[in-house]
Order: C-alpha cells, then sequence, then structure tokens
C-alpha cells in the first residue's frame, strides 16, 4: 500500500503552477503560500472569501470528528472507497480530489481500503480551516488544502476521481481538474435521511422536490447507488453530535434544539444517493 499527496496545484491568484520548495508553495509568478506546521496549506485568498471564517465552525468539525470516528457513517465510506477502487488493476494509481473534505474521514477510509501494490495520490480540500486543521492532524499522508470549489487550485486535467461527498459541487471546475477519463462521484442524502431527527427539529417536513435527472455540463451519468439503512444512537452524545454537524442544528429554534437534547436514544434512517459521473468534454 502506498499513500502519497497530491502535487499538481496551482496558484488560486493567476492558475500557474505551484512548486514546493521545503515549506512554502511558489509560483513563477512571485506568489507563494506557507506550509503550516500541522502540514496543511492556505490557498483560499482572503479577497475570495465570502465572510471572514468560511465553512464549518471548529465545534461542527470536532463533532463530525467524532461521530465519524465512532464507525456510524462506516457503510456509506465502504461504498465510497470501493467506487473508487473498482477498476484499479493490483498495481495502478489513481489521484483523487476530496472536494469538500470536511475532517478528512473520507479520505481515510479510503487509504485504510488500498490494497497492495495499489498506489493513491490524495488530496483534500475544504472551505473550513478548522476541518483541514483537523484531517492534517490526523492523517499527514493526503495533501491537505484550504480552498474553495469555485476556484479549485489545481492543475487542469490531472485527476482520475473528484469525491464530492454531501458538499457543493461545482461542475465547471470538476470537469477542468479532471483527466479526459477521470470520473466524479458524488453523494447526496436521499428523501429518508435522517427523517427521525428532522421531524423532531421542525415542526412539519417540506415535501421532496422532483429531482433534476438531467446530467450536468461536462458530465454524463454512468450508475447511481443508493446507502440505506437504519441507525440506532445510544446516549446524549452522539445525538448531540448528529445533530452539531448538520445544518438542521441552526435552522431549528431553541425550543426544538431543546427537545433533542433531551433524547437518550433514537433511531434515524441513513439513505445516501451515490452517482458515478464520468467527464466530458465541454463544447
Amino acid at each position: 500500500m502506498k499513500i502519497t499527496s497530491f502535487q499538481a496545484l496551482a496558484c488560486p491568484l493567476d492558475g500557474a503552477p505551484l512548486c514546493c520548495t521545503g515549506a512554502t508553495w511558489r509560483c513563477p509568478g512571485g506568489h507563494s503560500f506557507d506550509i503550516a506546521s500541522e502540514g496543511y496549506a492556505h490557498l483560499l485568498p482572503v479577497q475570495k472569501k465570502r465572510s471572514r471564517d468560511p465553512g464549518d465552525s471548529r465545534q461542527m468539525v470536532a463533532a463530525r470528528r467524532r461521530f465519524l470516528n465512532a464507525g456510524f457513517y462506516q457503510a456509506i465510506a465502504t461504498a465510497t472507497s470501493e467506487a473508487v477502487l473498482a477498476d484499479l488493476p493490483p498495481r495502478g494509481t489513481v489521484s483523487c480530489l476530496d472536494a469538500g473534505c470536511g475532517e478528512g474521514y473520507y479520505l481515510r477510509q479510503l487509504a485504510a481500503a488500498n490494497s497492495d501494490g495499489q498506489t493513491l495520490v490524495l488530496l483534500g480540500l475544504d472551505i473550513s480551516k478548522w476541518a483541514v486543521l483537523s484531517a492534517a492532524k490526523q492523517d499527514r499522508r493526503p495533501n491537505w488544502i484550504v480552498g474553495s470549489n469555485a476556484n479549485l487550485p489545481v492543475q487542469s486535467g490531472t485527476l482520475d476521481w473528484v469525491l464530492c461527498l454531501f458538499g457543493f459541487p461545482v461542475y465547471a471546475e470538476f470537469n477542468r481538474v479532471l483527466k479526459p477519463d477521470g470520473q466524479l462521484l458524488q453523494l447526496d442524502a436521499g428523501p429518508d435521511h435522517l427523517r427521525e431527527l428532522r421531524e423532531i427539529i421542525y415542526p412539519s417536513l417540506k415535501p421532496e422536490r422532483a429531482t433534476d435527472v438531467r446530467d450536468p455540463q461536462g458530465f454524463t451519468s454512468l450508475s447511481t447507488e443508493t446507502v440505506h439503512y437504519p441507525l440506532q444512537l445510544l446516549g446524549p452524545e452522539p445525538i448531540a453530535d448528529l445533530l452539531a454537524m448538520t445544518p438542521h442544528l441552526y435552522r431549528a429554534t431553541a425550543e426544538r434544539r431543546a427537545q433533542a437534547a433531551k433524547l437518550s436514544a433514537l433511531s434515524v434512517t441513513i439513505e445516501v444517493r451515490m452517482t458515478r459521473f464520468g467527464r466530458h468534454t465541454i463544447r
């Protein structure tokens, strides 16, 4: 098993290739970006931020780390890893970006699933510096970057896979950074995902919107499968972590949050739609 960091980064200011010298990434135009002592680089320029501290907060990241490391989403991680490694030869190499990697759980699970002789070249990117910091502290083998899906600091045509797992897809950028035969794996919450928790948090659930069956520009749908299973949470801690790592925490009223905080057990439905897209040239 060999895990290496992805090196074909691009300057977020002018798009030129970045070269790593010591603890600094530099482009020919003179822009430089230091690598933090924890092992990650910040490639999200101030002028491209929409807020001072974008993305998940430190508290959300900590809750997600505890919840995911407890194995509650192991089945989702396994399905993701199997999709990426399915057609990889025994001694093959695959480069993979997790676009919106959070605290790095799915890339770490992919690395753990890698077979002997295979090489994974890994890049994790998230707009939250707290998420990337947590990811880098847990595994320094991938390249961890603070950045935005809207302006990926990645050279064009250099990736075999882009993962967008419960994230915000920017299809034009995904298409740009993928190789001609590259693929996109997108995970989205299904209609019943966490329904039991949502029924507690909201007075009523909105009717499900019709799913847009059209393929995104630059991509063709290759396959779709659903990961579906019941999940039993025992004790207030994992229930609180699940709520804290979702947007539902901030959409709920104080009364509804207090109601959820009183729970000592909760059975929820996990339903995730996993779609694999093949890239094609945008004309």
